[in-house]
């Protein structure tokens, strides 16, 4: 325990939005008080605390929120902060309204603006929260079941069009730099392509030559999940229906992956993230990050966590291929 007991902590969303973000809130607002603590949400992530937009909250004001998408408390990315004056002056303003620890719900780049704050005396934990799943230290981030079941609905909507009209299509997903969005929607809509940073090289003929052979073997459709790091999915479907004759479309996804009702694994995950969170502050602890691993939630060292690097796995891709390019003609 620590020598000298926090009395008041804070709380931001930091980055994009994320499904989810809502209930690791009210859990670190209720896990705070219920623990004897003052808690105080701060609007628009760091951009809200150098503006000083900083509230006291209550149960009650995080009441009928933990089923709603997006953050109560609004995100905003803010260029300020990643300067050295600008987490100096943060790190006053914390002091300034009695802030002792900060929760900052986000990603990698939220983390890096916890690390300079925790340098410069603020105790701060990271949850992760991104649709992404691309933060190394932990298997799961708030925001990608809800995010990655409703890109899976869709794909299952575009394929019913692209059966009846023979079509091929490319549906974009998002993850600028990671794929994994759109490697879980390649094996659950059974795609028969998918293209993510990770992994993609860009030898477009090799794609084109899997759906005229995917064609000649009887596929009335051909479903390819496109990571937006990749994108540029209008002029690829120009190019493969000049290439293959066959009639092709793209459909981009975007943001309405972050929107929407979290799922229950979305609701109940970040709820023990956010409560973990504030057990850490309590325990005067600083400079983590809130994980899941192996079936237990956990904590890392935020350096740490900042320099680990996740790979998609190979046994997942390898699956991935070989589900979606084992096609035999009938006998």
């Amino acid at each position: 325990m620590a020598d000298k007991q926090i009395k008041t902590i804070g709380v931001l969303t930091s980055g994009g939005d994320a499904p989810g973000m809502n209930a690791a809130i009210r859990a670190v607002v209720r896990r705070g008080l219920s623990s004897g603590l003052n808690v105080k949400g701060i609007y628009k992530g760091y951009m809200g605390l150098l503006n000083e937009e900083i509230i006291d909250m209550t149960a009650k004001d995080v009441s009928d929120t933990i089923e709603r998408g997006g953050t109560i408390l609004y995100t905003a990315r803010c260029l300020e902060f990643r300067t050295e004056e600008g987490q100096k002056r943060g790190a006053e303003i914390c002091r300034k309204h009695g802030i002792e620890g900060l929760v900052v719900i986000g990603g990698d780049g939220s983390f890096a603006g916890a690390q300079k704050l925790a340098n410069l005396g603020i105790n701060t934990i990271g949850v992760p929260g991104t649709i992404d799943l691309d933060i190394a230290c932990t298997e799961y981030t708030i925001g990608f079941d809800t995010a990655v079941n409703t890109a899976m609905e869709a794909i299952d909507k575009v394929r019913d069009t692209s059966t009846s009209h023979e079509r091929c299509s490319i549906i974009e997903v998002m993850g600028r730099g990671a794929g994994y969005l759109a490697l879980w929607c390649s094996i659950a809509n059974g795609a028969e392509d998918v293209l993510i940073p990770e992994k993609y090289d860009y030898d477009e003929q090799k794609l084109i030559n899997n759906i005229i052979d995917s064609r000649k073997k009887g596929k009335k459709h051909h479903i390819i999940v496109n990571a937006e790091g990749i994108g540029h999915s209008e002029a690829m479907a120009k190019r493969i229906e000049a290439a293959t004759g066959i009639e092709t479309r793209a459909t981009i996804l975007g943001h309405m992956q972050r929107g929407g009702n979290p799922t229950c694994k979305d609701r109940v995950y970040a709820s023990m993230m956010g409560a973990l969170a504030v057990d850490l502050l309590v325990q005067g602890k600083s400079c983590r990050v809130v994980g899941y691993r192996h079936g237990e939630f956990m904590d890392f060292d935020i350096n740490e966590a900042l320099a680990m690097k996740k790979n998609v796995s190979e046994y997942m891709w390898e699956i991935n291929q070989s589900l979606s390019h084992n096609y035999t003609k009938n006998k």
